[in-house]
């Protein structure tokens, strides 16, 4: 499994902005489907934004968050503007080889980071 490590979250205000990094130890990271899930408090995790060699969104964070990758740099990234307080929960970078449903599930993915927490205050 590839190790993951996720940073870059903190407490922002409404409306803010927040970019989230998740550093991966594979040499193979190119041939990985990577995902961001969050988990807020007393839910459940929830899919947030995927990308292998596509990107989706859930329909909540769409035009507002952005996912990208830098291969070279076994990094995947994610924008987040437009903040809002139902933003927060704590953030986990995930991974798996080879691709995932468009529509994905904690089931799909093999390797987890510890998560970031992301607050946004209104």
């Amino acid at each position: 499994q590839v190790q993951l490590v996720e940073s870059g979250g903190g407490l922002v205000q409404a409306g803010g902005s927040l970019r989230l990094t998740c550093a991966a130890s594979d040499r193979t990271f190119n041939m990985h489907s990577m995902a961001w899930f969050r988990q807020a408090p007393g839910k459940g995790p929830q899919f947030v934004a995927g990308i292998d060699w596509d990107t989706y969104y859930a329909d909540s964070v769409k035009g507002r968050f952005t996912i990208s990758r830098d291969n070279a740099k076994n990094t995947m990234y994610l924008q987040m503007n437009s903040l809002k307080s139902e933003d927060t929960a704590v953030y986990y970078c995930t991974a798996r080889l080879g691709r995932v449903p468009r529509t994905p599930v904690v089931t799909d993915f093999t390797s987890w980071g510890q998560g970031t927490q992301v607050t946004v205050s209104s």
